[in-house]
């Protein structure tokens, strides 16, 4: 602030040493930039489409970010009845699309997005015709000094009568109505060439078309290369489980088997006892008969 005033003071005390040289002093004017733009229609046309613009971004990015928050909801609500290697799956799934969100938001709102950028591309004609009208008014009218109102000055005071924005403002009305004639004449005598060159595709449009499309192919491919090894996870660990099933299953027959050996040798040997018992009964009683008969 004290620089600004320091600075001020400088140029009056210049002021003053012209004056002093020259008997009507120095001419000075000013304008407001901001006041100008407000009045070009060029400019407020072209704001109004910018704001439009930046809504329909803006109404992505909370649809994006409703489908990640609906994503979570679900995930929560049935996390309990999947495996982990869908909860981990999903969860990544989020991660990117959360990645994702944060880029597009950088790309369209950050400080070298698109609409800063856009609001520049803007800006700069009207500037760039407020500076040449500026010169020739200050041209013809013999101004000095011509300051920005808006800009970083300090301007503690400023008269209206220097205040030169309504004819910077009348210079470019005047510029933009030629112009407007000239393009209409343009368009009306090259309206099938016109019309050739409006159906041809977008280069910029296509361009960010086709960066989307790699962009969601990429990440796809991510989540398929993630989705084919979790398959040969669960593939492996399913062999090595029907592995131990089957080996499981052919001990417990293994078992059964030789017990039904073990069964079938038992009875076989309790027949063997039984037939030799009733074998050796048999031959005391054949010899108890011949005693009694002598």
């Amino acid at each position: 602030m004290k620089t600004k005033v320091l600075f001020l003071l400088t140029m009056l005390l210049t002021l003053s040493t012209v004056n002093a040289q020259r008997v009507n002093g120095a001419r000075v004017g000013y304008i407001d930039m901001e006041y100008i733009l407000e009045n070009v229609t060029a400019y407020q046309e072209a704001n109004t489409q910018l704001e439009a613009k930046a809504q329909r971004w803006k109404n992505e990015i909370q649809k994006k970010q409703n489908a990640i928050d609906q994503m979570k909801k679900n995930l929560s609500a049935e996390r309990v009845l999947l495996t982990k290697e869908l909860v981990d799956e999903r969860e990544e799934e989020i991660e990117i699309l959360e990645q994702e969100l944060q880029t597009y938001q950088q790309d369209r709102f950050g400080p070298f997005g698109s609409l800063m950028a856009q609001r520049q591309n803007m800006v700069k004609p009207i500037q760039d015709q407020v500076l040449t009208a500026v010169q020739d008014i200050a041209k013809k009218k013999r101004y000095d000094f011509v300051f920005d109102k808006s800009a970083d000055v300090v301007m503690l005071f400023s008269a209206k009568k220097f205040d030169i924005s309504d004819q910077v403002l009348r210079v470019i009305n005047r510029d933009e109505k030629r112009k407007g004639k000239e393009e209409k004449i343009r368009k009306k005598n090259e309206k099938s060439k016109f019309e050739d060159k409006d159906s041809e595709p977008n280069p910029e449009v296509e361009a960010k078309k086709q960066a989307a499309a790699e962009k969601k192919a990429e990440r796809q491919k991510i989540l398929d290369e993630r989705k084919k090894k979790r398959l040969e996870e669960r593939e492996a660990k399913k062999k090595a489980y029907e592995e131990k099933r089957k080996k499981l299953i052919e001990a417990r027959e293994a078992k059964k088997k030789a017990a039904e050996e073990k069964r079938k040798k038992r009875e076989e040997e309790r027949k063997k006892k039984q037939e030799e018992k009733k074998k050796e009964n048999e031959e005391n009683g054949e010899s108890g008969g011949a005693g009694d008969g002598k």
